[in-house]
């Protein structure tokens, strides 16, 4: 139960703060994806909303699918 409220948390959090600099990076793959992304909405491990320049500056790259936003 409790894991589902963090989620639940989780996209609440991206829903609202989620600016045109903000994306959803997934600190496994380096990926990330802008927060309407359907890969995005499916990440519930290791994922964490930064800026894009924060999520380049880690290493990551651009979702395939959505471009990274």
């Amino acid at each position: 139960m409790k894991k589902y409220f963090l989620l639940f948390i989780a996209i609440c959090f991206i829903g609202l703060s989620a600016n045109a600099q903000d994306v959803v990076f997934n600190q496994k793959t380096l990926k990330y994806h802008h927060p309407s992304c359907q890969w995005a909405k499916k990440c519930t491990k290791n994922c964490i909303v930064v800026d894009k320049k924060k999520a380049k500056a880690r290493g990551g790259v651009p979702c395939k699918v959505c471009g990274g936003g």
